[in-house]
């Protein structure tokens, strides 16, 4: 592990978008928070993650081979160090995805196919497991005590004991489908993806590991990306590549709102306890604040713009959003 000194800030002034109904929608406050000086080509980012017991945001930087590790209040930055990189058609694999159970991180490496555990207090890496496709997102499944890492060149979850040692492979559940995107409702025990090819959302029960309900998304001919879940309200937030769409779940799924972004969205992500969701438009260059009310509406609250390329943002638990800029080799925050 190395730390590196409290991140330098390069503070941005929001402009306001040119919009007609602007005056609803307030500029949000938004700054640059640099990753590592002088990064050759930026940094290779996808899947980012919260952990809120330690109030940090953990970022898998593909090319570089480490983790970034940021205090979600002071931003300050460590690393974790030694990952797998392979080149492979002109790209520099390597981390790209990142989940949470009680004491460890867990993340999934596209240069050798491998998930590896981390201790969160420690940032050492313990245990790894080879997958037989390469992993694409990671989800802690509390009830089980399992991670189900996505492979969309298998059309596959694959599933992993991580209460036993070596974090054996437990299972595999097949799908008619490339899954993208994930959200779990612990409570009730349930997963859900999309699958980005059939334009279809998928619920499959955690312990039967099987698909209980599938839908139509409603996003264009494009598909749709990453999810995020209320799952107090029961309500499901699907990115499509230009605008959100919501679900409510029971007793069955059922469409309820929608609201424009911009071109460019893929992963999002929502603080539950204030309803507060972010999205990152890659081709509008554009950050979006959204309500979302616990009948499934959704309410634009406020907008930033960011740079070409930034896509995918993660949330902390007091509404604060980082959003990934590999171009930049930085993220982007907004936020308390």
């Amino acid at each position: 592990m190395h730390r590196l000194p409290l991140a330098v800030l390069t503070l941005t002034s929001a402009m306001a978008l040119a919009q007609p109904d602007a005056g609803s929608s307030p500029t949000l406050p938004i700054h640059a928070l640099r990753l590592m000086p002088n990064a050759p080509g930026g940094i290779a980012m996808d899947y980012l993650g919260y952990e809120p017991v330690t109030n940090q945001v953990w970022v898998p930087g593909a090319n570089t081979g480490r983790i970034f590790v940021i205090d979600a209040t002071t931003e300050a930055i460590r690393t974790i160090e030694g990952f797998t990189t392979v080149q492979k058609d002109g790209r520099q694999l390597g981390p790209t995805s990142v989940t949470f159970g009680p004491g460890r991180a867990f993340i999934g490496n596209r240069a050798d196919s491998s998930v590896c555990a981390v201790d969160l207090k420690t940032l050492k890496r313990t245990e790894c497991v080879a997958l037989p496709e390469a992993p694409d997102g990671l989800a802690y499944i509390p009830t089980t005590d399992e991670v189900w890492a996505t492979e969309p060149h298998g059309n596959s979850v694959a599933i992993l004991s991580v209460s036993k040692q070596g974090l054996p492979i437990a299972g595999h559940i097949v799908l008619p489908g490339e899954p993208e995107g994930y959200a779990v409702d612990a409570a009730h025990e349930r997963f859900y993806t999309n699958l980005e090819d059939k334009n279809v959302t998928l619920e499959l029960d955690v312990r039967a590991r099987a698909t209980v309900n599938h839908w139509p998304t409603t996003c264009n001919a494009n598909g749709p990306r990453g999810m995020t879940i209320d799952a107090a309200n029961g309500v499901l937030v699907i990115a499509c590549t230009d605008k959100l769409v919501s679900f409510t779940l029971a007793p069955s799924a059922e469409a309820r709102g929608s609201l424009d972004t911009g071109l460019g969205l893929d992963n999002i992500d929502l603080a539950p306890k204030l309803g507060v969701l972010f999205a990152a438009a890659g081709k509008a260059a554009r950050l979006t604040r959204a309500q979302v009310l616990p009948s499934g509406e959704l309410r634009q609250a406020g907008q930033a713009q960011t740079a070409s390329g930034v896509r995918v943002v993660v949330v902390s638990s007091a509404g604060k959003a980082f959003a990934a800029d590999p171009s930049g080799g930085q993220l982007w925050v907004a936020g308390p």
